[in-house]
């Protein structure tokens, strides 16, 4: 079966409108380039990827380590899980701590900044 680049794109440029996060937060939180995380969002250079990008970039998004590679073979079905209102309401509460985080992590880096300015 062929490799399913576009629906990783859509994925990814899904994912990160609902987390409101930007490319640059997304490379900064999977360590990885951020052409790289231009490349999958846009899909401009369908190509083999490192199974640790592609986790590390699942983990960043909040999805479990392999979801990207389903995505990428196919698997489109949202898990079963995703009914459970415990779940539900566990998923919200992460998203609410990774902008937390987020918003953290850009003040500690206003506050670099102006520290090494002073």
């Amino acid at each position: 079966m062929a490799k399913d680049w576009d629906a990783v794109a859509a994925a990814i440029r899904a994912r990160l409108l609902e987390m409101d996060i930007t490319q640059a937060e997304l490379a900064t939180r999977a360590g990885v380039a951020l052409m790289t995380v231009r490349e999958l969002q846009h899909n401009l250079k369908p190509r083999r990827r490192s199974p640790r990008t592609l986790t590390a970039v699942s983990e960043a998004l909040g999805w479990p380590p392999g979801r990207i590679a389903e995505i990428l073979e196919g698997d489109l079905r949202t898990p079963a899980d995703a009914k459970d209102p415990i779940l539900r309401e566990l998923d919200a509460v992460k998203h609410e701590l990774a902008l937390v985080a987020s918003r953290l992590d850009a003040l500690e880096r206003r506050l670099d900044s102006a520290d090494n300015r002073a």
